[in-house]
């Protein structure tokens, strides 16, 4: 996590009960650098084994960083981007 108070980080809020990999990857950006988000929004799609979800944007306000792009692989916990709030 970063040490600047001011971007809010973006990971996968809940993983799959049942999955047995800590790995997934995104697999589509909804929304791109420098958009404007409402908290809630669904921000990027990711897969987990077989399991497709939302990660939803954590506060309003900008997409200011994407870390992970498409066909990134990711590991539980980590960042895949950070908003700026409003």
């Amino acid at each position: 996590m970063s040490g600047d108070p001011d971007r809010v980080e973006v990971t996968v809020g809940e993983w799959p009960d049942d999955a047995d990999s800590d790995e997934g990857v995104v697999v589509n950006w909804f929304t791109r650098e420098g958009a404007s988000v409402t908290e809630g929004d669904s921000l990027c799609e990711v897969q987990i084994e077989k399991v497709s979800l939302d990660v939803l944007a954590p506060a309003d306000g900008t997409l200011v960083e994407v870390v992970c792009g498409e066909d990134d692989e990711f590991a539980r916990g980590d960042t895949l981007a950070w908003v700026e709030p409003a």
